[in-house]
This record gives structure tokens, C-alpha cells and sequence, in this order.
């Protein structure tokens, strides 16, 4: 089938008028920045005017901003196969991060009293993963040892955590969160998860995978905004004795009772730090919206058929993929390498297709199956031939490095 056959037959293909497109662009990142939902503009144009505008600190009590971080994440928790009171929003993903990785170490060592295991991260994984892993070792005196191989640094048998990401941020690889969990656990080490590529893309089930925390984004596929507020999920048989180290006081027992000593609240609630960042978000809260009525397995499953299409593209056209072929293998996006990758996605940007480059050779193109269509696919591939086959990307201008890439 081709690509008009293919929109044609698509399920999902009514939920691309939930986003606010531009004309004349087919937008391939939206696993770094989601399109903006429909809704979104007009739930801020209230939350501005009438909420803050009006109601002024009354919004805290009157509109619900104080339970928002606790009822947004629960919407989110739908998405990550979470029950109720089991996930919250606020701050931003390396904060939630740092808080996971620390309690996570706090929580085996109250396991296994006496253990001083490593803590074991993904070789290449997105930077500041790693960053803050090194950050946590050296805070709490834990090696940190960087492996492509999760499996075998658990043989090791002294792993106090595994932090791991869902899908590999360069090539798209996707990894068995409910297997690598599992093996996690006979190895006796807590779990922390990064969902930042896989939330909104695919069903995930931490509950029945026995996760233990997980932290994600939500300004990727669930299209939450530029820097919009990252989530946390603590297992509830995790919560009550989680030791969290940012003990900010919006996840105090009694925030308002003003008390100089910090009572951990119970359940999720203890998540919360710092005063949540209300305009971003109840801007998520509208974009969540875009997902009412839509099946997971369903996006999960055009999500694969547009990596199909576009590999099979990509082949014939003589690209190298680095994407993982096997559908069980792959996230929702596909990679490509080039030696010339920066200046050719400059060279697409221009033409209207816009996708994104990471170092030091990769093109990478996502694909959000709520709004990208097998047309964009065709389009984009054939906008990529005409950049290479006519060299315009090797003039001066498409070889200035922009700040943001």
C-alpha cells in the first residue's frame, strides 16, 4: 500500500485535528517537542486572565491549583499503566531524576542493611542521566558503573539500583521494561526507570512489571509544552518508608502549618518539593486532553507501521538506519547516520521538514502517530533525497552550528 492507502485505512487518523499545525511544515520531532493541542491555548487564555487575573491567590483554593500536581499525575498515570495515587507532577525531569536515584539507593539500603552496591546506568543514554547518576554517587559514595549491557552488570551481584531508559534518546532502541525489571529484582536491586521516549508512544504497565520508581517528561509525545513539568511514580508499597531527599515543603504532612522540622506526607503526596509551576502546568493538564477516548495499543501500533514504512524508505534510498528493525526493538522514532548530519537537517529544516540531529552523526526523525501521517513519511523522504542528490547542504550557511540542535 502507499502512503495515501495507508492514511486512508487509518483508525487515528481524525485525532491529527486535536493539534495545531503549521501549513507547509511536516513536523518528524515530536519526541523533543510535541505539536501544540488545541486545547492548550485556550485553557491558558482562562487560567491568565480569569483564574490568575480574578481569582488572584484564591486560584490555590477556588480552581484547584493546589491538587493539580496530585490529579495531573494521575492522568498521566493512565498513560504509564499506574493506578490512582501512584504518580505526581511538578519540577522538572532532572530533579525528579536526582530525587529517584537517591531514594532509590536510600530504599535498598533499608532492604539489605549493610549493602554497598553500585549503581549501574546506561552507557549511552541521554546526558543528563548520566550526569546525575555520577551526582548521586558521589553524594551517597556509590560507584556508578556506565555499561551497554544491563544484563550482565547484574551479574556482578552487588547492583543496589538499575537506572535505566525505556528507549535509547540516538537510536530509537526500546528495551523490556518488564524482563529487565525482573532480572533487576533476583538481583536484588531497586529499579529506577527514564519513560521520557515512551510515555504517550506506547501502553506501558508499571504496576503489573512490579516497577519501582520512574520518572518522565511530558513535552515530548504527551505534548505538555517547552519545558513543561516531568512526573515521578513511586510503587505505592514503596511510598511510605521512601526517603526522599528534596524534602521541599509542598511535600510536607501539613504545608501550611508552617512547622520548622519536615513530616514527609503520606502516600504520593511526599513527591511533591517546591511550589508547582501552575501556567505550565495546567497547560499540560489541556494537552493530556488530546488523549480522552484513544487507545494506547492503537497508537502503539501506527507508531510501528510508520518506522516500517519509513525504514523501508530509507533502504531504498541507500540510508544507513541504526534504529533497531525488529518491532519489539523500536520506540517511535527512526535514526539515521550521516556524516553530514547537521548541515543536511539544517538543509531540511529550511524545506519544511523538521526533525532533529544528535552527535555526532545522527539524524533523527520521531513519529507521533496522533498527528503524523504516512504522507508526512513520503513527503519527508522525498524532501531528504532532493537535499543530498542536489548538495545544497554543504553551502556556508547550513554549516553555522545552531545553539539548540
Amino acid at each position: 500500500m502507499d502512503a495515501a492507502e495507508l492514511d486512508a485505512a487509518d483508525p487515528l487518523a481524525p485525532a491529527r485535528a486535536r493539534f495545531v499545525l503549521p501549513d507547509g511544515v511536516i513536523y518528524l520531532d515530536g519526541n523533543s517537542l510535541g505539536a501544540l493541542p488545541g486545547p492548550v491555548a485556550d485553557r491558558l487564555r482562562d487560567v491568565v486572565t480569569r483564574q490568575w487575573g480574578r481569582d488572584l491567590v484564591r486560584g490555590w483554593n477556588d480552581d484547584g491549583w493546589w491538587a493539580a500536581p496530585e490529579r495531573i499525575g494521575d492522568r498521566v498515570g493512565t498513560l504509564i499503566g499506574a493506578a490512582p495515587g501512584q504518580t505526581v507532577a511538578g519540577d522538572s525531569t532532572s530533579v525528579q531524576l536526582f530525587n529517584a536515584l537517591t531514594a532509590a539507593v536510600r530504599l535498598q539500603e533499608s532492604r539489605e542493611a549493610g549493602r554497598d552496591g553500585v549503581i549501574v546506568t546506561d552507557a549511552g543514554q541521554f546526558p543528563t542521566d548520566g550526569y546525575l547518576a555520577d551526582s548521586v554517587g558521589r553524594l551517597l559514595g556509590r560507584e556508578v558503573v556506565r555499561t551497554p549491557d544491563p544484563y550482565a552488570a547484574l551479574r556482578r551481584g552487588d547492583v543496589a539500583v538499575l537506572a535505566w531508559s525505556t528507549v535509547d534518546f540516538r537510536t530509537g532502541q526500546l528495551w523490556d521494561t518488564g524482563g529487565l525489571t525482573r532480572a533487576a529484582h533476583d538481583a536484588g536491586a531497586v529499579v529506577v526507570w527514564d519513560l521520557c521516549h515512551a510515555v504517550g508512544a506506547m501502553p506501558l504497565h508499571l504496576d503489573r512489571d512490579d516497577v519501582d520508581l520512574a520518572v518522565g517528561c511530558t513535552y515530548k509525545f504527551l505534548s505538555g509544552g517547552p519545558g513543561s513539568p516531568a512526573f515521578i511514580y513511586v510503587a505505592r508499597r514503596h511510598q511510605d518508608r521512601l526517603e526522599l531527599p528534596l524534602t521541599g515543603w509542598n511535600g510536607h504532612a501539613q504545608p501550611f502549618a508552617m512547622e520548622p522540622g519536615y513530616q514527609a506526607a503520606p502516600g504520593i503526596a511526599r513527591g511533591r518539593i517546591g511550589t508547582p509551576p501552575m501556567l505550565s502546568m495546567l497547560a499540560l493538564d489541556a494537552a493530556l486532553d488530546a488523549f480522552d477516548g484513544i487507545d494506547l495499543a492503537a497508537v502503539r501500533a501506527k507508531s510501528l507501521r510508520l518506522g516500517e514504512f519509513f525504514i523501508a524508505g530509507a533502504d531504498e534510498a541507500g540510508f544507513e538506519v541504526i534504529t533497531p528493525r525488529a518491532p519489539e526493538r523500536r520506540g517511535s522514532h527512526v535514526s539515521l547516520r550521516h556524516p553530514d548530519a547537521l548541515p543536511v537537517m539544517a538543509a531540511l529544516i529550511e524545506a519544511g521538514v523538521i526533525g532533529d540531529v544528535r552527535p555526532p552523526d545522527v539524524l533523527r526523525f520521531g513519529f507521533n502517530a496522533l498527528y503524523n501521517s504516512f504522507g508526512d513519511l513520503a513527503r519527508a523522504l522525498e524532501v531528504l533525497g532532493e537535499v543530498l542528490a542536489s548538495g545544497r547542504y554543504a553551502e556556508a550557511r547550513f554549516q553555522v552550528r545552531p545553539t539548540v540542535t
